[in-house]
């Protein structure tokens, strides 16, 4: 059968598959929600989610220093990738002798599209509905409120733009991105975040690892801006994480 990935591309397969290779940690916490751990022959040394599989699996390097030797070693009849998360060009490589399925998620609904695409190429569609309808459960949208940063990264400061997964996630829980009208990763400053004047700045735990020590020294600045330290994979992570998180 021909599937249509996320990027456009034309990709058959022809069975079941039963050798899964995943370079994206979000996609391999999805496949063992799936019920396909089984199916999982290798992972990379991020995808820690659920039970920290690489301990497990075979671990195929990071998700953008793959090992791509011992990814073709495992004999994969299905290898799935992401746009942002992986090179390229390893990819190309992988995809002269392996199906490649690549995702490219910036909204909620192109996640439960990756997911429901995923499901019926891997013959558990009723699995990948459940997951659908509880994530949808928990991700109603809420009327936005709050202006927000969300800072991801630290020397130098980056936050997130309007075209991105975690944009949307922050609009679906009620949060303004003051950033919105900027793309991807944008730099910025404590005092451009002053200057706008913010109801919340979000601090999130990766990729860079905000702690309670760095929260302090962004207060010294932002005096009259609520601070909180949040779970990034909630934001980031667009398999089925969020079943696993209280945010």
């Amino acid at each position: 059968m021909i599937y249509t990935d996320q990027l456009g591309n034309k990709v058959a397969i022809h069975r079941r598959p039963s050798r899964i290779v995943s370079v994206v940690p979000s996609i391999t916490e999805l496949l063992f929600d799936l019920g396909l751990g089984d199916k999982v022959v290798g992972c990379t040394k991020f995808c820690v989610h659920p039970n920290k599989p690489y301990l497990l699996k075979n671990m195929i390097g990071g998700t953008k220093d793959l090992n791509l030797d011992k990814i073709l070693q495992l004999n994969p009849d299905l290898i799935l990738a992401n746009k942002e998360e992986n090179i390229k060009e390893q990819i190309e490589y992988l995809n002269t002798s392996a199906p490649v399925w690549i995702s490219d998620v910036k909204t909620f609904d192109d996640s439960l599209k990756m997911i429901a695409q995923i499901g019926s190429i891997t013959a558990s569609s009723f699995q990948a509905k459940e997951i659908i309808d509880q994530l949808n459960l928990i991700l109603k949208p809420k009327a936005p409120t709050k202006t927000v940063v969300y800072l991801i990264w630290k020397d130098p400061y980056m936050t997130v733009g309007g075209d991105t997964y975690i944009n949307d996630i922050l609009n679906r829980c009620g949060y303004i991105n003051v950033f919105a009208d900027q793309n991807r990763y944008p730099i910025v400053s404590l005092q451009e975040i002053e200057a706008i004047d913010p109801d919340v700045v979000l601090l999130s735990s990766e990729p860079y690892p905000f702690k309670e020590e760095h929260l302090q020294t962004i207060q010294r600045t932002l005096k009259n801006t609520k601070i909180e330290l949040v779970d990034g994979e909630f934001f980031s992570w667009y398999g089925s994480r969020k079943l696993h998180i209280a945010l």
